[in-house]
């Protein structure tokens, strides 16, 4: 039998406990049956913590915005003190590797009143747009269990379009927020840097790619929670203004005309991303125009430069060789093959080989593009309106291809042309799941604004909520 709760954001789960019709002990009790009766079919969770939940939710809780909510941490990053980090990486699980610290984000998501269920998959460190880890298998789309849910974040995407739990924990570095917010049907808010902070135990100066936030199914879930976990803590190298109003007063307010322009030609050329991913971005063009919007054909001259993935690239893998180093420092002994997947293995390799003039120049490099990129939106131009991905979540097994790991890796880029770009420069974008393709899979679109101006993309975002509701759609796994 359907579980109602499961039809609901958390925002209404939250508001059912202040109104005291349902108990912290309730919902987390029916989200524990959801995901015992459901994740069989997905395998968004690595490990779970229900009897800590179940203590927690007995307790008293924190009397934050979300007090009693069930929720989900990726596996990557956001770390509690004593229980499991993995990070994807068999060698970790192997070893039931604990985390020494609770991360900042983590105690603002307790802070903000939330039960962590459990922990979800996440493709090892992070590094593919697909959630297939060696160390725990595919996770699958609900929508359609045989494509991938994306990465990655894959994990928390399954489980909250699933209806596991309302919302979840995600980090983004590449597109990792984004890309399984498109493949899953939900919102994807991906933070400028240093709106959250990573701290104490990462660093937004040594890995300035990744930002830390969640996946929801609502706009006004995102603004709330945004409202909740966002600021700095000590030590954070990157401080943002703060807005001029809460995130989630952002959603009522009036919204001037915006000059907004759109892209659906792959990045460097002037082939087309795919038809449905076009269209879908092109309908929503037409309704922000009727909402009395200005669009035109245009984009940053900067996104066409291919040389700024030549900066990418010796970073990325530089962070792979930071990664194994960190591993070995965790188990205390060198990292073998065996001990991670091939493609960490073989860019910690590339990694290896880039000395520290050559990273620093591709820092620099970095962020000179960042400054020609951004000087767009100085110019004028308030968002940019792209496809989320540049072709539909594509099947398990076609971007993890462990025995040619660059095979699948160099798919990747094909598959995800429009999202690392703010990854580079630090600006916050949003994928939303306006669309449905022709074999009932969701499409979203993909919306980028100034550093800083959350704002302004989550009160677009809840325009177009609106005016191209998907609240009401379910995947065919669902609780």
């Amino acid at each position: 039998m359907a579980d109602p709760l499961a039809q609901l954001d958390a925002t209404a789960q939250a508001e059912l406990v202040r109104s005291g019709e349902v108990s912290p002990a309730e919902l987390i009790d029916a989200a524990i049956t959801r995901v015992q009766a459901v994740d069989p079919q997905l395998h968004a969770f690595t490990t779970m913590r229900f009897d800590r939940a179940r203590d927690e939710a007995a307790a008293e809780l924190p009397n934050g915005p979300f007090r009693g909510v069930p929720f989900a941490l990726k596996d990557l990053s956001c770390t509690l003190a004593g229980e499991p980090a993995y990070d994807g990486v068999p060698v970790l699980k192997h070893e039931d590797w604990r985390a020494p610290v609770t991360s900042n984000l983590a105690s603002r998501f307790r802070a903000a009143g939330l039960v962590i269920v459990g922990r979800t998959s996440s493709p090892e460190l992070g590094i593919m747009p697909t959630t297939e880890p060696l160390a725990y298998g595919p996770t699958h789309n609900p929508w359609d269990v045989t494509r991938t849910p994306g990465g990655s974040s894959g994990g928390s995407a399954a489980a909250v379009a699933g209806g596991l739990v309302p919302f979840a924990h995600a980090s983004d570095g590449g597109g990792s927020i984004r890309i399984p917010a498109s493949c899953c049907g939900l919102v994807g808010l991906k933070t400028s840097r240093g709106r959250t902070s990573v701290g104490p135990a990462s660093d937004e100066i040594a890995r300035p790619l990744s930002v830390q936030f969640a996946l929801t199914r609502s706009v006004r879930d995102a603004a709330a929670l945004l409202d909740a976990v966002a600021g700095n803590d000590v030590g954070d190298p990157f401080t943002l203004a703060p807005t001029a109003s809460s995130f989630v007063d952002a959603l009522r307010l009036a919204i001037a005309p915006l000059r907004i322009g759109m892209m659906t030609t792959m990045p460097g050329t002037l082939d087309a991303a795919d038809p449905e991913c076009v269209a879908a971005t092109e309908a929503t063009a037409r309704v922000l125009e009727a909402a009395g919007h200005r669009i035109e054909v245009a984009h940053p001259e900067a996104f066409d430069e291919t040389e700024r993935m030549t900066s990418f690239i010796p970073i990325w893998s530089a962070m792979a060789t930071s990664n194994v180093i960190a591993i070995e420092r965790k188990i205390g002994r060198p990292v073998v093959p065996g001990d991670v997947e091939p493609l960490t293995w073989l860019l910690a390799e590339m990694g290896r080989t880039t000395n520290g003039g050559e990273l620093m120049d591709a820092m620099a490099a970095m962020g000179a593009f960042s400054r020609r990129f951004q000087q767009w939106w100085a110019d004028g131009w308030d968002l940019l309106l792209t496809p989320t991905l540049g072709e539909l979540p594509p099947e398990l097994g076609v971007l993890q291809t462990p025995e040619q790991p660059l095979v699948g890796f160099g798919k990747g880029g094909t598959f995800t042309p429009f999202t690392p770009v703010t990854n580079q420069t630090g600006q916050p974008a949003i994928s939303l799941p306006v669309g449905m393709s022709a074999s009932g899979l969701p499409i979203g679109v993909h919306l980028i604004a100034a550093t800083g101006r959350e704002d302004l993309l989550l009160s677009v975002a809840a325009q177009l909520e609106t005016a191209m509701p998907w609240a009401d759609r379910r995947p065919s796994v669902h609780a």
